[in-house]
């Protein structure tokens, strides 16, 4: 087993036995022992359980390897395990394993958030780290909120923001929402997200409608409205783009309304859609910025970036932060991520992913949109989408692929899109292997 570990990063997959295989059924029985039903998804056909990851490769606990086009819900942009990225937190967590928050900060935390102040958009910068996507969307409505004293939210039909309750209540689908209907605030209105298979123009108009309604009248509860956020493009959604010109436009009417807007760069942000932030990518002009995900290269670390002025609008500590956690800073993660941003400078990533991206994106447009029952393909860098009219068929395909040696994963509402986003360490044998895969999966109907 160690010898596959060593060779793994740009191999192809090798299927030893139809996953999932006797082991991992095995440890799926296990875990059904000990965790809650509701986490862990299991049947017949799925989970694998991974032992070992490296580039773009995965091996599971039956020793077969898998090309990976999820990069772990988007993690593992520079790929699995990269060497800087290891050697980093290797280096750290025999130095400093944890620090203590906020009260005696450690030098990664400053470094990292020094550097990531200047990867920002804005001439001044401030920062709040976290752990984790939902948390940097909490501290973002906060922020909102002690900018303009307005509570309300506006966020968008298809959104997703998070699953703690504050980051719940920004997000749209009703399978998440429901069980804690009681418990969510009831102060955030969603306008329509205009999809890009809209009416172009008249899809962007009749959303910007609604957000101009929302920023004026207020919130379902009255409350009035300091909060508009929004994902430059729609990632658990279905790869979701807005037509060409709404992100711009959207940017100018909160601007005007004095609301502050926020993007949620959780999954586009840090290279993945070909720049820095998907919104430049895009024309969202954000006052604030959240990221996470491929940030910590895998460890986890996200933050919540805004402007001096919307920033500081926040009361100075006296000696009790008002939002803050344990884990704020970690100096192991903090390592890890000022090694992804060394990498991303070093490596050139974001033009790399958007070559890739590009590549990838042709060429399943070339194979499979005049496949009956492709409704588009989509992208932006290396997050891209494939539609199909077929509700669930993104699942089956799922499927279909896994035991191919590919990880993909459905996406959308209905299990209607499968959502590729692998790792800029694809290599050429890698993405024509995947490609030529899924092609054949699409045209066969799986």
């Amino acid at each position: 087993m160690n010898d596959q570990v060593d060779q793994l990063g740009s191999l192809l997959p090798a299927i030893r036995t139809r996953p999932p295989g006797r082991r991992s059924r095995a440890l799926t029985a296990r875990l059904r022992a000990v965790e809650s039903r509701n986490v862990t998804y299991s049947d017949k056909s799925w989970p694998v359980f991974w032992d070992a990851a490296r580039g773009a490769n995965v091996l599971d606990a039956d020793g077969n390897i898998f090309v990976d086009l999820t990069s772990a819900f988007g993690v593992a942009l520079l790929g699995h395990a990269h060497p800087v990225v290891v050697s980093a937190v290797s280096h750290q967590a025999g130095k400093l394993m944890h620090g203590m928050g906020d009260v005696h900060p450690s030098l990664p935390r400053l470094a990292l958030m020094e550097r990531l102040c200047a990867f920002a958009p804005w001439g001044d910068t401030r920062a709040v780290l976290a752990s984790t996507g939902s948390e940097a969307v909490e501290i973002a409505l906060k922020t909102a909120q002690m900018a303009t004293g307005r509570p309300g939210v506006l966020a968008f039909e298809g959104a997703y923001h998070g699953l703690t309750l504050g980051a719940l209540a920004a997000t749209e689908r009703q399978l998440f929402r429901a069980p804690f209907e009681d418990r969510i605030y009831d102060g955030v209105a969603f306008a329509p997200f205009p999809d890009f298979l809209g009416e172009g123009s008249d899809a962007s108009d009749r959303a910007l409608d609604a957000v101009r309604a929302a920023l004026a009248g207020g919130a379902p509860n009255g409350d009035p409205i300091g909060a508009v956020i929004i994902e430059p493009v729609q990632g658990r959604a279905g790869v979701r783009l807005a037509p060409h010109g709404f992100m711009a436009a959207l940017s100018r009417v909160v601007a005007e309304s004095d609301a502050v807007l926020i993007a949620d760069e959780i999954f586009t942000g840090m290279g993945r859609c070909g720049a820095r932030f998907a919104s430049e990518r895009v024309g969202l002009a954000p006052d604030v910025i959240c990221v996470g995900k491929a940030l910590g290269g895998g460890m986890p670390v996200s933050a919540c970036l805004a402007s001096a002025a919307v920033m500081d609008t926040w009361p100075a500590s006296e000696g009790e932060a008002i939002h803050t956690s344990t884990f704020l800073g970690h100096p192991v993660a903090c390592a890890a991520a000022l090694a992804v941003l060394d990498t991303l400078e070093q490596e050139a990533v974001t033009e790399r992913a958007r070559v890739l991206g590009s590549r990838i994106l042709m060429a399943l447009r070339a194979q499979v949109s005049e496949v009956p029952g492709v409704i588009d393909v989509r992208g932006l860098g290396l997050l891209i989408g494939i539609e199909f009219a077929e509700s669930g068929r993104a699942v089956r395909l799922a499927e279909s692929a896994l035991r191919e040696g590919l990880l993909v994963l459905p996406a959308g509402d209905r299990g209607h899109v499968l959502e590729l986003a692998p790792p800029v360490e694809l290599t050429e044998a890698q993405t024509d292997f995947a490609v030529e895969t899924l092609v054949r999966l699409i045209r066969e109907g799986r």
